[in-house]
């Protein structure tokens, strides 16, 4: 049962997750909206509000069809203005900073509610303008609807400023990069705490002999059921290995996942059931992808065509701070089933890999410049006085530092320049506790 609920759990992720999701819902609430108030036009509350309070009824029929005649023109101009915008924003973005980017300004629900608001107000006008008839009988018009419209449409001009300022906001540059710490913080602080770290690697058996489990889908994989894969362990009474990573690109026909028991085809199908693919990948599901983005945004800051170097140290600066809360975490993860034995193994990118991929890229297009070299050492001199879990993370981190000094004396040829950095690794020398000697400027 609970496999089930994840699995509409997973199509109900994938579907709020595409641009049009909240604006159909919208309208059609703005469609039943309509259909609501001509039912109840049709049980006479315009002629029972014109009896009581005729000041909140329209009773001109031509009145009413010029002001929702231009309340749908004016809408649907305001529509046009408003994504035609977003479009050239978001073009605009994606040249400047990176085109990964685009996925989470594109998924911001307020703007989605706002375009499904327009839309909603557009469909119930309509609705309302095509019931008025020509009549003399005044009780035979809905004033009341066509009140209701008004104030609908008068809405949409305070949304419209709110949308404006909303777009700008989100598009600039220090924003994004603090949306994306902030969801790549969030979920690597659930992971950490969700996770079941007080085993040791050599709790888990060994796997070499396992069976391999193959996949028959090709996508991301954006989303690990853990709820529903302890459900499936403890009815099959079996452990698992994952072999990919959450955020993976994973193809047809690649292994998956190892069983310590042989599972028939049935129990395959309810072990996929557990694993949720995606086109795209998400920072909230996976936080590597967080890092890739700021990595991304600070290369591209770094480009000739963009030259912006304070982007690039704002992206730094970030990374620094998600690292030290990834010393948090250990490079393995466990989840222990109701009698604490562990029976999933995830895995998981180490510290290792994710430092290194992160500050490759970084050390070859920045190496030239001696600010980005000055910052990438200051950070790694803050990771260094991190608290840690992990055993050989200063090792990790003085080989990191050992990269960036070795390019920097072959790409640095001012030896002033060049001094300056090395100041730095004579701070990091100093708080050295590993056996490993770091690059010296004249050996």
């Amino acid at each position: 049962m609970l496999q089930f609920i994840t699995k509409v759990k997973l199509l109900f992720n994938n579907l709020t997750g595409k641009i049009g999701f909240y604006p159909s819902l919208f309208a059609f609430g703005g469609l039943c909206l309509g259909f609501i108030m001509l039912y109840a036009e049709s049980q006479g509350i315009s002629k029972f509000l014109i009896e009581n309070a005729p000041k909140l009824v329209i009773n001109d029929a031509d009145t009413a069809r010029t002001l929702l005649s231009t309340f749908i023109g004016g809408i649907i101009s305001l529509m046009v203005f408003s994504f035609s915008m977003v479009m050239i924003l978001l073009n605009q973005a994606s040249n400047n900073y990176s085109p990964r980017i685009l996925p989470g300004l594109i998924s911001n629900k307020r703007h989605q509610y706002v375009l499904g608001y327009y839309i909603a107000t557009l469909i119930y006008c309509i609705l309302v303008l095509l019931s008025i008839k020509p009549t003399d009988n005044k009780y035979q018009l809905p004033g009341f609807s066509v009140l209701i419209g008004i104030i609908l449409s008068m809405l949409v001009l305070a949304l419209f400023i709110y949308f404006i300022h909303s777009i700008s906001e989100a598009i600039q540059i220090n924003k994004i990069i603090e949306t994306i710490y902030q969801k790549a913080k969030i979920r690597l602080t659930e992971l950490t705490s969700q996770t079941d770290e007080e085993y040791s690697q050599e709790d888990f058996p060994d796997s070499e002999d396992w069976n391999i489990i193959r996949i028959d889908k090709t996508g991301y994989l954006q989303t690990i059921a853990t709820n529903a894969l302890l459900e499936f362990c403890d009815e099959a009474n079996c452990k698992v290995e994952l072999l990919a990573a959450k955020g993976t690109f994973i193809l047809k026909n690649v292994p998956i996942v190892k069983c310590d028991i042989e599972l028939d085809e049935k129990q395959q199908d309810q072990l996929f059931t557990c694993f949720g693919f995606s086109r795209s990948e998400i920072v909230t599901h996976n936080y590597v992808l967080g890092f890739k983005q700021l990595t991304e945004i600070a290369i591209k800051a770094m480009s000739p065509g963009i030259n912006d170097p304070g982007t690039a140290i704002t992206c730094i600066d970030y990374l620094s701070e998600l690292f030290a809360l990834r010393l948090c975490k250990k490079d393995f993860s466990y989840f222990k089933n109701e009698d604490n034995q562990a029976v999933i193994s995830l895995r998981t990118i180490n510290f290792k890999e994710l430092i290194y991929f992160v500050f490759v890229p970084l050390r070859i297009y920045c190496k030239h410049d001696i600010i980005m070299l000055h910052k990438m050492l200051t950070a790694l001199y803050f990771l260094l006085q991190s608290e840690s879990v992990i055993d050989d993370a200063h090792v990790i981190i003085i080989n990191e530092a050992n990269l960036i000094l070795q390019d920097a004396k072959q790409s640095i040829t001012n030896e002033k320049d060049l001094s300056g950095v090395f100041a730095i690794r004579e701070k990091i020398a100093a708080i050295n506790t590993t056996t490993i000697e770091l690059v010296a400027l004249n050996p």
